[in-house]
């Protein structure tokens, strides 16, 4: 939904990262995290810390967060049929149907018609009937319950750590932690992982300058960890993920425009959501228009931003659409400087990782 990238190739987002910068914790306490500041003006770069945000930003900017809330999406059980090890991650209800998407994983060959038993805490069992297969390992499968969805997951689920955190470590780490502190809205399998470094003393600083933040939604699917595998980057598919940019938010950014103030995407995936709403907004006026429903724009190098003016953001896969984003917005030479100087300095990368503004 962009143009201007058409014969980059997908290796100008590539670079060697070692794996001891891979965070497999999260730093505590949250706002802790260090703080890149790329200034796209000067070209410069400098090394704070995530509290001292509020001292980037001037009066009356606007900061615009996704509130998804990560889901417990990931379901471990057994195969009634073998007793074999069966795992699924629950992807969404399927429209007008009591039967849901998962993706599903396991060393044997289910077919439609099994059953698998998931196990969930004092010692409570839930049935999955297996329905049907779709490609990519997904399947459709109902619930034998009548219970909301979101319950049965807070019930049976686990949090769905991206497959970079060792396995092991999300059986004892705490929900509340891959999840940030205003999330509201359930729906997500993975956390808008920008968000997890702000803190209730962040927001009472940011709010001392009268720096207010509105809410975007933004649920965030299994192609967030996708790398992109084809040779140039326009030939990428970027999966459909559900969004809504309310009314309510998208007066306060064309309000805060009005008046001269920045807007500052917190993550990708405000970012996202803000730009479909310039998409949608008449053509030639800087302003974004309200949407609901899902969005697949994909922001890349050659993008004319309109929604937003500073990004906050976590260090991104190489080879993947976030990054890319991240290059479009900063500059593709500027964003690989900041990378190779965080590497440099050894940030710690990924979900659990330190965080870039980009002013």
């Amino acid at each position: 939904m962009t143009g201007g990238s058409d014969g980059l190739e997908t290796s100008a987002f590539d670079f060697v990262l070692p794996d001891d910068l891979i965070a497999q914790r999260p730093v505590e306490p949250r706002d802790h995290s260090r703080l890149m500041v790329v200034r796209r003006d000067s070209g410069t770069i400098e090394h704070l810390r995530f509290v001292d945000l509020p001292d980037l930003l001037g009066i009356g900017d606007l900061l615009v967060r996704n509130h998804t809330k990560v889901v417990p999406a990931r379901l471990v059980g057994r195969r009634v049929s073998t007793g074999g090890k069966w795992e699924g991650l629950f992807l969404k209800v399927l429209a007008d149907s009591d039967c849901w998407e998962i993706l599903a994983t396991t060393r044997g060959k289910p077919v439609a018609g099994e059953s698998v038993v998931v196990a969930g805490v004092d010692a409570e069992e839930l049935i999955l009937s297996l329905v049907s297969k779709w490609e990519g390992g997904r399947w459709v499968v109902r619930p034998e319950s009548s219970e909301p969805v979101f319950a049965l997951l807070e019930r049976f689920g686990w949090v769905p750590l991206p497959p970079y955190i060792r396995k092991g470590v999300e059986e004892t780490g705490d929900r509340s932690r891959y999840q940030t502190v205003y999330a509201r809205v359930p729906g997500s399998v993975a956390a808008p992982t920008a968000g997890l470094h702000f803190t209730d003393r962040v927001f009472e600083r940011l709010a001392a300058k009268e720096i207010i933040s509105h809410d975007v939604t933004l649920h965030v699917g299994i192609g967030t960890f996708r790398p992109i595998e084809v040779e140039r980057i326009e030939d990428h598919v970027l999966h459909a993920e559900w969004a809504e940019l309310s009314q309510a938010t998208a007066s306060a950014v064309n309000r805060a425009r009005g008046n001269q103030k920045r807007v500052v995407a917190v993550g990708t995936t405000s970012a996202r959501v803000l730009e479909t709403g310039a998409i949608a907004a008449p053509s030639g006026r800087r302003e974004v228009s309200a949407f609901q429903g899902e969005t697949s724009t994909y922001l890349r190098p050659g993008h004319t931003f309109r929604g937003i003016d500073a990004l906050v953001t976590n260090f991104h896969l190489p080879r993947s659409s976030l990054l890319v984003l991240v290059s479009a917005f900063a500059g593709i030479d500027l964003t690989r400087e900041a990378y190779a100087k965080a590497v440099q300095e050894r940030y710690r990368f990924y979900s659990y990782g330190d965080a870039m503004v980009v002013l």
